[in-house]
């Protein structure tokens, strides 16, 4: 028997789907390498340099020689860093033993998954929903539950929705605001009234992911566990690659309760220990920052969003509702679908349109199928105003010739 034919792999690993946004950056990476002239609208990252007060400190913690391990959970000082960060900006109060740090807010996402949900356990996902969180849910045992929202609401859960889909099987309700992809941020009374049906069922946990948490446009972040009784049953997640431009630097943490907080770091010491020493040091930078950097940031993403949203709303058969949050757009596309491409091919669906706009547009876009949502697609504006433009160009006329 041949090694091929014997080879068999976890049926969970099997059943797994690969991460569309990435796919895309891949794809539109090897189209650039081969001349094309493809302009990426598709990654999840800020175009932004890591501020210089981060990258002298990740800088000199290598000089000095500060390359070692860290305890599992990531440096006291980091996450005492940490818990005095979520007192003064969430209202939260964590002591450092309840906080572990991660290498990225993913694997924060992943831990509090594994750790809280079974074989047997649905995990309530609210859609348009990152690409991640049902497959992480898979992985675990767990049944994600997509609970479907609606482009006129702003793609926000109301809790008539989340009631009416809580079962005995019902562990996990994951929630995201500001939100990726639809850049939606939930006010706090929509929040609480969230928060009043989460109470009313006896061992429904809540992951709150909160790492667009400074990427604001007039909204107000209010963090889950913040709202009454509810800290004691829910996971925030947050870190440092998205406000402070570090994604690569791959550092994340989560705070829960105790024993949620023990089982993570137990997991997490059996797969990938601490993250990097450096970032660690560099976090405690970003966290010791002024917010200039970061203002200035969301400043530029402020006036991108404005521009792209207006280029979208004037194009035939788009609807977009204004982020408040985040650096995505997700606009509606369904009056598109059905029509034909110069050469005649049929536009079924989201994927079809973005491979439609990546092939004879040369623009990157994520198809709605990715995040539950197939009758919408993810632009992210965290680009230069002279690829936005150019993009934009494209696809409007890409989409004037369809017929």
């Amino acid at each position: 028997m041949s090694t091929a034919s014997a080879l068999r792999l976890n049926r969970r690993v099997d059943a797994m789907q690969p991460s569309a946004t990435l796919a895309m950056k891949a794809r539109a990476g090897a189209m650039r390498r081969a001349g094309h002239p493809v302009i990426a609208l598709s990654a999840g990252e800020p175009d932004f340099n890591t501020p210089a007060p981060i990258r002298e400190a990740g800088i000199a913690a290598i000089q000095n020689g500060f390359t070692n391990y860290t305890e599992n959970a990531g440096m006291p000082a980091l996450r005492e860093a940490i818990a005095a960060k979520l007192a003064a900006d969430n209202g939260l109060s964590y002591s450092a033993d309840q906080i572990l740090c991660s290498n990225g807010a993913k694997q924060s996402v992943a831990l509090g998954i594994h750790v809280l949900c079974d074989a047997g356990d649905e995990v309530l996902i609210p859609a348009p929903y990152w690409v991640s969180y049902p497959e992480m849910a898979r992985f675990a045992g767990a049944t994600p539950v997509t609970l479907p929202t609606s482009v006129h609401d702003g793609y926000r859960l109301t809790p008539e929705a989340l009631d009416a889909a809580i079962t005995d099987k019902t562990r996990l309700l994951v929630m995201c605001s500001p939100s990726n992809p639809t850049g939606a941020v939930y006010t706090p009374d929509e929040l609480a009234a969230l928060a009043a049906v989460v109470r009313a069922y006896d061992g429904l946990y809540v992951l709150s992911d909160e790492i667009y948490e400074h990427v604001l446009y007039d909204a107000e972040h209010r963090s889950f566990a913040a709202l009454p009784g509810m800290q004691e049953r829910t996971v925030t997640v947050n870190g440092f690659s998205k406000a402070y431009a570090m994604t690569g630097w791959r550092l994340g943490y989560l705070a829960a309760p105790a024993p949620i907080r023990d089982a993570a770091a137990k997991v997490q010491g059996q797969f990938t220990s601490a993250p990097s020493s450096i970032s660690q040091k560099a976090g405690i930078a970003a966290l010791e920052m002024g917010p200039g950097p970061v203002q200035e940031m969301v400043a530029a993403f402020r006036q991108r969003r404005d521009y792209v949203l207006e280029r979208l709303r004037a194009l035939p058969g788009v609807t977009c509702p204004e982020p408040q949050g985040a650096f995505y757009l997700f606009p509606h596309i369904a009056d598109v679908l059905g029509a034909r491409t110069p050469d005649g091919t049929r536009i079924e669906s989201s994927e079809d349109l973005c491979f439609y706009l990546l092939e004879h547009c040369h623009v990157a876009l994520v198809p709605g199928e990715a995040f539950g949502a197939p009758e919408g697609m993810r632009l992210s504006y965290a680009s230069s105003m002279e690829d936005l433009e150019t993009a934009l160009d494209r696809i409007t006329e890409g989409l004037n010739a369809l017929r």
